[in-house]
């Protein structure tokens, strides 16, 4: 789509077509696009962990793509760090074969072209001293390339990294950050084990870097449903006077994969499920449901409202959570035989404020399950009706992945001579609607990584953010650990244990099975 003007007093794009809102905020936006505009000046993204799965599968494919774009500076330099001995010419053709489904065969050579390596320790003083001449050479030969180019240069970090090494790495990059440009560095989760931890991660963190340099990434709010459930909400009327406890029964918000930890059993037993998926994943999406609107679509707005709601909710407990785990997980590579780590995970959680007071949002995630699928399912409260019998509730479904779509479920006749009532879907589905001639819609590090280039937090977790995600399943984790709880063992291939649909259903939720659609009568 091609944009014909861009007006800033507000938050639409003027365009030949329909308006589109944007997260751009006044001011604020105008600020972090230096990186975008300042063509002159070298920008260096570090990937710390460049030897990892996440950059080979993930970041990557990631950042060839928006370098081909042009959502990057064009005087980009990639230099990777890992404790790999790779050479140049070794690191290069391994990044080739990552990226070359990525874009076209044209943009892979010059992409391939920005990439270099440096081998090291996380902790070596002398490694990341090697690490800082390296990028400083490539930005100084970038400011000789560029005809008026300027020696200012900002820089990324990106730490692909164990949780083990946070500290280690943050403490050895403090020492060779960029002194003409800005600094900025991506943490991935998790972010600590609890509550106590969490807090002394980001109080050492925090000694060393200011809030502002800190992007805190879930790759969840990236994904673009969940980047459309702002607009979604506030951007169309019908939703407002119906988004409360007098018409929503309740929420469920559900993440399933139907492999299982692939090999990496060992590392996903120190965290399970709940750390895994729950606490980052879903209660983020919890809060871009539930919040409140925010004052604009500035970062601090977003992140003060979603923080506000979160402060909401009472804390998880045993009595309104089920926690399973498939057959044959304690028996893989890495996984201690007695272990008693979840791979299901199912709770009910309370907002207790006066939107939603009584409704109740239940998080559901897990592995080796029936299908992958991840959706949030918005249930309304029946009709008050005495005219009809059997009516199903409706719903709004936001189906996160795969096959982008929302729909919402509605009673009608069945055309013809007949009274029969069938429930139907009114759904729009992203591929089909929004055509991408079979290009996939970008992945969440795509945009991410583009906002952390722009300085835009809006979809980064904020500290306060991050503590009261973790008072919520503190409490839950402490109970489950200190009472030496047992999963339920559940078969794969399957919805996972049978007790979480019957807390499911003991709390009210009707699962409401897509119905055929029947014929019409003559």
């Amino acid at each position: 789509m091609q944009h014909q003007s861009l007006v800033r007093t507000g938050s639409i794009v003027k365009t030949h077509c329909a308006p589109v809102y944007t997260r751009s905020c006044p001011g604020a936006a105008d600020k972090a696009t230096c990186a975008l505009t300042a063509k002159d000046q070298a920008f260096t993204v570090v990937v710390l962990g460049a030897s990892g799965d996440l950059a080979k599968k993930k970041l990557f494919p990631a950042l060839a793509k928006i370098t081909h774009e042009g959502l990057v500076p064009p005087q980009t330099l990639i230099v990777g760090f890992a404790r790999t001995k790779f050479t140049q010419e070794e690191f290069r053709a391994m990044v080739r074969s990552r990226v070359e489904n990525a874009v076209p065969a044209e943009a892979v050579d010059s992409f391939v072209a920005k990439v270099h390596y440096v081998a090291g320790d996380y902790g070596s003083a002398d490694d990341f001293a090697a690490l800082d001449r390296k990028a400083r050479e490539l930005e100084q030969a970038c400011a000789k390339a560029g005809a008026g180019a300027s020696s200012k240069a900002n820089r990324i970090f990106y730490f692909s990294l164990p949780p083990s090494v946070y500290l280690t790495a943050a403490t050895r990059v403090k020492g060779i950050l960029s002194a003409t440009g800005w600094n900025r560095l991506i943490v991935e989760k998790p972010f600590g084990r609890d509550l106590d931890s969490s807090a002394a991660l980001q109080r050492d963190l925090m000694a060393l870097y200011s809030e502002d340099q800190i992007y805190r990434i879930d790759h969840y709010l990236g994904k673009e449903m969940v980047l459309n459930l702002l607009t979604l909400r506030f951007a169309n009327s019908i939703y407002e006077p119906l988004w409360n406890k007098s018409a929503i029964k309740s929420v469920l918000i559900t993440f399933k994969e139907n492999i299982d930890t692939e090999g990496r059993g060992g590392y996903f037993d120190e965290f399970g499920i709940i750390r895994d998926v729950m606490q980052n994943h879903l209660i983020q999406v919890l809060a871009l449901v539930a919040m409140e609107a925010p004052v604009s679509l500035c970062a601090e707005d977003i992140r003060d409202e979603k923080v506000k709601v979160l402060r909401c909710i009472a804390p998880a407990c045993v009595e309104a959570a089920v926690v399973g785990q498939y057959e044959g997980y304690a028996a893989e590579p890495g996984v201690p035989h007695d272990t008693r780590t979840p791979t299901f995970a199912l709770v009910r959680l309370c907002v207790q404020n006066q939107r939603w007071a009584g409704v109740p949002f239940f998080l559901k995630c897990g592995k080796a399950l029936n299908e992958r699928k991840a959706e949030i399912r918005i249930q309304f409260r029946p009709p008050v009706t005495y005219l009809y019998d059997n009516v199903l509730q409706n719903e709004l479904v936001i189906r996160i992945q795969p096959d982008e779509a929302v729909y919402v479920t509605m009673m009608n006749k069945v055309p013809g001579i007949s009274d029969e009532l069938v429930s139907t879907e009114l759904e729009l589905s992203y591929q089909q609607r929004f055509s991408t001639k079979g290009v996939p819609l970008p992945d969440a590090y795509e945009h991410l990584i583009r906002d952390v280039v722009r300085g835009d937090h809006s979809l980064f977790v904020r500290s306060d953010e991050l503590t009261a995600a973790w008072k919520i399943f503190t409490p839950l984790l402490h109970e489950l650990e200190t009472r030496k709880t047992q999963p339920i063992v559940y078969r794969r291939n399957t919805r996972g244990p049978a007790e979480a649909d019957e807390l499911l259903q003991q709390s009210g939720f009707v699962y409401v099975k897509k119905q055929p659609q029947p014929q019409p009568l003559r």
